[in-house]
């Protein structure tokens, strides 16, 4: 390991170059990072690398899965609930099912558990990819909440159709009822254990003496327990995970302080971007380990079943795309739906392009075991892997590379957001302003009155300004400023449950906003 860590120095700099050359040229550098990868893998001398599952599953995805839960918008995800759920496990299972059949039926000694095996490890599209490419594009904000939300649970639905195929493959049997048992308690224990360690580390934040550093190592190492606890028990890890990042994301401003939150925000994007830039690498450094092992079967051929499973995948997420469409335009008419408005035939298209696939698709593949508990090797392991790296790679390259283009074409109107997102967070400023000065002179009116810097303040706050002066202040009031600052945030808190159609970004961006402002506090 020591002696190749300049190589994996050198690998770590040609990652931020890519990144920033991608960023430069608008391209999704997942795509550059898989290609480069590809190149890097047939420089003569360069280290074999062999991928361990249990690198990608216990250090890789936790902590992704984790600050994906932080980023999404709980309120976007129930108020999309429907679609979001639809796309998560419906779409999943019928992208699963179509792969099982196509493999079974064109590839020679593909058995339908394998085909399902295949199909739970290629079926979830790869949020990471998506979020790169719409960073370059101007999207409704509707589409990127189903998006972040179906990114969440797509991987949990994919892996538990992995786990009972690599049981039926394993064992040559398939118990429906003990498998329904199995089902619902890696559901339900996923989510109990995630919501419990998540409680826990809550209050372990609130109550002991902890300080910013304190609060961002326990942060890093909530995603790696909550994991592991989960698979302790058998239950799904992926779904805790989930589960305790979204309980710790919704509670973040009671147990966290402003510095906390501030620079814990710079150590999570810092860290999860070294994370996303290593994992695509390494899926293009792997391709030649993945190649030799394709004995019985060509590489044409190889090749061919990869491009025919690719189609399967684009073709069945896009009809179930609309086919989504078709069900609630129907359902609309009987039950009561998350939105009455008719999304077209646009929206649904550009929903059913965004399947690329990446990291959990990998992770999956290189966790088949080469044997059996009988000692007889996997069937068709190499081969199942091949196909998956094939499918990454041709899933990003082609919807990946084109999905920007037909974004700009299209030229989505956003008909889910009532006001322009600019507009509301103007809006709202506006609003948060007024309820400032009004608690101000209500409660602290004869201090305003014995105070210029505080009249002063309010007449920044009256002309729409931002923030205060950085000048010395009082104690007595920076004690008022704290104050008001935290009843800004209950005030934000409240608005954001009251007003489901408001933006909750737009909420978190004043938030942020006010932890800067406390933050400023300890400088003036």
């Amino acid at each position: 390991m020591l002696e190749n860590f300049p190589f994996y120095l050198g690998i770590l700099i040609i990652i931020l170059l890519l990144i920033m050359l991608a960023n430069k040229i608008k391209v999704a550098y997942p795509v550059l990072l898989v290609l480069a990868g590809l190149v890097i893998s047939f420089i003569p001398g360069v280290p074999v690398i062999n991928i361990e599952p249990e690198l990608i599953f216990f250090i890789f995805l936790p902590p992704l899965l984790y600050e994906a839960a932080w980023t999404v918008s709980w309120k976007e995800m129930w108020r999309w609930r429907r679609i979001i759920t639809s796309f998560a496990f419906v779409v999943v299972f019928l992208s699963a099912l179509s792969v099982a059949l196509v493999a079974n039926y064109i590839i020679p000694g593909f058995s339908l558990a394998l085909g399902f095996v295949l199909g739970g490890i290629v079926s979830p599209p790869d949020a990471v990819s998506a979020g790169a490419i719409l960073k370059f594009v101007k999207v409704p904000k509707a589409i990127s909440s189903i998006l972040e939300g179906e990114s969440l649970l797509n991987d949990a639905s994919s892996l538990i159709i992995f786990r009972f195929a690599m049981i039926a493959v394993a064992t040559e049997q398939f118990i429906f009822s003990k498998a329904a048992a199995n089902f619902s308690w890696m559901i339900i224990g996923g989510v109990s254990i995630g919501l419990l360690i998540g409680w826990l580390f809550m209050k372990a934040h609130k109550y002991l003496p902890t300080d910013a550093n304190v609060d961002i190592v326990l942060s890093l190492l909530t995603p790696y327990i909550i994991y592991l606890a989960a698979e302790e028990v058998h239950s799904s890890g992926v779904l805790a995970v989930v589960s305790g990042g979204l309980l710790l994301s919704n509670n973040r401003h009671h147990f966290l302080s402003s510095k906390s939150r501030l620079q814990g925000l710079n150590v999570w994007e810092s860290f999860c971007f070294i994370l996303n830039g290593f994992v695509f690498m390494l899926i293009g450094l792997d391709l030649p380990q993945i190649t030799k092992g394709l004995e019985e079967v060509s590489l044409p051929s190889a090749i061919g079943y990869g491009v025919v499973i690719t189609l399967v995948l684009i073709v069945s997420r896009m009809l179930s795309s609309y086919g989504a469409v078709v069900v609630t335009l129907i359902a609309r008419n009987f039950i009561t739906v998350a939105d009455r408005r008719n999304p077209g035939i646009k929206t649904p298209f550009i929903l059913g392009w965004t399947g690329m696939r990446g990291v959990v698709s990998l992770a999956a593949a290189l966790s088949i075991p080469v044997y059996l508990n009988n000692g007889n090797g996997f069937p068709q392991r190499n081969l199942i892997l091949f196909i998956t790296f094939i499918v990454i790679l041709l899933t990003l390259l082609i919807q990946g590379l084109t999905l920007p283009y037909f974004i700009k074409k299209i030229k989505l109107t956003d008909i889910y957001d009532p006001i322009p997102r600019d507009e509301a967070y103007n809006q709202l400023r506006q609003e948060l302003a007024q309820y400032a000065i009004h608690y101000l002179k209500t409660n602290y009116n004869d201090q305003v009155e014995n105070h210029a810097q505080l009249q002063h303040l309010i007449l920044k706050w009256e002309q729409h300004s931002n923030g205060i002066d950085d000048e010395s202040i009082g104690t007595d009031l920076k004690v008022i400023y704290l104050d008001l600052l935290h009843k800004q945030r209950q005030w934000l808190v409240n608005r954001n449950k009251e007003d489901q159609t408001l933006d909750e970004s737009i909420i978190r961006r004043q938030m942020h906003y006010l932890d800067i402002e406390e933050e400023k506090l300890r400088y003036i």
